[in-house]
């Protein structure tokens, strides 16, 4: 039972690799015993996160990924599955225009449709292309809580991360038979670059801080531990189902603690 947890001898392609939530995750999953290739966008960001695992003794290389490109996609799962194929893969990337929806240009709304669904799709397919033929292995993609809850601005992220959760579950059950298990983790309040703009807003920042029971935002490292259980054999009957890391957001309301409580 102590080695469920492990990904010795697995590859691990961990997109987004070069910051916040995807560079804890490639981190991790290294230190589990994962040769991970770290990829992103940023070639040399992607590179650094692979030399910063190298340097403590583990096993990484890197490569550029455009996850809105089928073709950068393809090329770098196949890369990646060369030698002993793909145990599993972390897709993170995802961007954000928090307007109100009468606001909404219709460019605007492309570019997060086709970074975070068609992003997301891109990655789904190739690696379970890859994965059904090989017959094993894990994908995770990014949700968040705003799969089901939402506010003001929000429409457009809110949608496709409910979007991704449904990607998930269509793929988990159609590849289940082969081998594949696909999930999802649901991030709450996380800080990350693309948090950055809330943080340099302190009343913000803190009203999100006490919104969930535990009173603070969370660390990007803070993902790493549930991906890298849905990666590993300790999540082997886990497929088609989104793991909430969220402080316990979605659990409580937030709007009133009753006197004596």
């Amino acid at each position: 039972m102590k080695n469920l947890f492990s990904l010795e001898g697995k590859t691990v392609a961990v997109i987004g690799a070069g910051s916040g939530i995807g560079r804890s995750v490639a981190q991790g999953a290294a230190q589990h015993g994962a040769n991970v290739v770290c990829l992103d966008v940023k070639a040399d960001a992607a590179a650094e996160t692979a030399e910063g695992i190298t340097s403590l003794g583990c096993s990484a290389s890197s490569g550029k990924c455009d996850i809105t490109d089928l073709t950068s996609v393809r090329d770098r799962m196949v890369d990646a599955a060369s030698k002993n194929g793909i145990h599993g893969v972390v897709c993170t990337p995802a961007i954000n225009v928090r307007k109100p929806i009468l606001q909404y240009t219709s460019e605007e709304f492309a570019r997060v449709v086709n970074v975070n669904l068609q992003g997301n799709f891109n990655v789904l397919q190739a690696a379970g292309q890859l994965m059904t033929q090989q017959g094993f292995g894990s994908i995770v993609l990014f949700s968040s809580i705003r799969s089901i809850t939402t506010e003001h601005g929000q429409s457009v992220y809110s949608m496709t991360k409910a979007g991704i959760v449904q990607l998930v579950k269509t793929a988990a059950t159609e590849w289940g038979t082969k081998g594949v298990r696909v999930n999802a983790v649901g991030p709450g309040v996380i800080e990350t670059p693309l948090t950055e703009p809330i943080k340099q807003n302190k009343d913000w920042y803190n009203a999100y801080a006490m919104k969930n029971p535990m009173n603070r935002w969370a660390q990007s490292s803070e993902m790493a531990g549930p991906t890298i259980f849905l990666l590993s054999d300790a999540a082997s009957y886990v497929t088609g189902t989104i793991l909430f890391a969220d402080g316990g957001w979605l659990a409580a309301d937030g709007r009133f603690t009753p006197p004596g409580m």
